[in-house]
């Protein structure tokens, strides 16, 4: 029995030449002098030989990087509600408030707050003169606006830091203008799928002029903020907001309640009730005002 024959030096190149292919993931299958494929179990060359085993090698792909996160994108959000009450007859009567707030977030640690608020009302009615003549007159019973203003720095997941800006103007008032400024931290104290509440308290600076002695107020203040947002079902939310500002002069305070029913993504309707607390007033004036409104509310997203 003679002993196989060693494999051609030009086997063995074309051998060489199928790795580079198998290299990428290719099946590769050796090939004779004259080119042809030698298939699994077939010889090189002269007949004979010893059959080679075929050559394939599979790479896996390198993985490709993960895409870099996209910057964080700054969002506008906020509403607008508005109530009008009429009457006419023997006396007319007209009422009118409104409200809108605005959320800026630039996708960063700052959020910035806006809300300005308005209200005003006049009636008209006939009065008897004293030659016995009737005749119609009219008077503003309300005319108060309210501006504020504010910035918070978000320290860590529950913890902020605020500056306050607060402006009214009150015609009908034991103060007819209040301005302050504050610095306060706030903090989430309370976190669920259905609501939060988020307290703030810091000093601050204030001036109010008070009408009936005719003179300006301003002194350091200490300022807290208690706010509440609770859903009571899918589209019922209860919002109470809590402001007191307390010093030498007078500590004045503000609770603003409402509930809303969502009729769609962006009216519903709302249901308020205000209450405004000045501890310094004169003897025949009434220390605490509310105001009860029906609104409709428009929010953007």
């Amino acid at each position: 029995m003679s002993r196989p024959t060693p494999p051609s030096l030009l086997a063995l190149v074309l051998i060489a030449g199928n790795v580079a292919p198998a290299l990428a993931g290719e099946v590769v299958l050796p090939r004779n002098e004259k080119g042809e494929a030698i298939h699994a179990g077939k010889g090189f060359g002269k007949q004979g030989s010893a059959a080679l085993p075929v050559i394939a090698m599979a790479v896996r792909p390198v993985p490709e990087a993960p895409p870099e996160p996209a910057p964080p994108t700054p969002t506008l959000t906020g509403g607008g509600e508005l109530g009008i009450a009429a009457a006419s007859g023997n006396s007319n009567t007209e009422s009118f408030n409104g409200r809108l707030d605005l959320t800026y977030t630039d996708g960063g640690a700052w959020r910035h707050s806006a809300s300005l608020f308005g209200l005003h009302s006049r009636s008209e009615y006939t009065r008897t003169q004293d030659d016995g003549s009737v005749i119609r007159d009219s008077r503003t019973t309300a005319n108060r606006y309210t501006v504020n203003a504010n910035s918070a720095y978000l320290m860590d997941e529950r913890g902020t830091l605020n500056t306050a800006v607060r402006h009214e103007e009150d015609d009908f008032g034991t103060y007819s203008r209040q301005q302050s400024v504050s610095l306060s931290y706030g903090n989430r104290v309370l976190e669920g799928q259905r609501g939060h509440l988020d307290l703030q308290v810091g000093p601050g600076y204030r001036r109010a002029y008070d009408t009936l002695d005719d003179r300006t107020e301003a002194g350091f203040i200490g300022r807290g903020l208690i706010d509440l947002r609770y859903a009571l079902s899918e589209n019922t939310e209860i919002v109470n907001k809590l402001l007191v500002e307390s010093g030498e002069y007078n500590t004045f305070a503000q609770n603003d309640l409402g509930v809303s029913v969502t009729m769609n993504s962006h009216l519903a309707l709302k249901a308020g009730w205000q209450a405004r607390h000045n501890s310094d007033v004169a003897p025949d004036i009434k220390k605490t005002d509310t105001l009860t409104t029906m609104n409709v509310v428009y929010r953007f997203k």
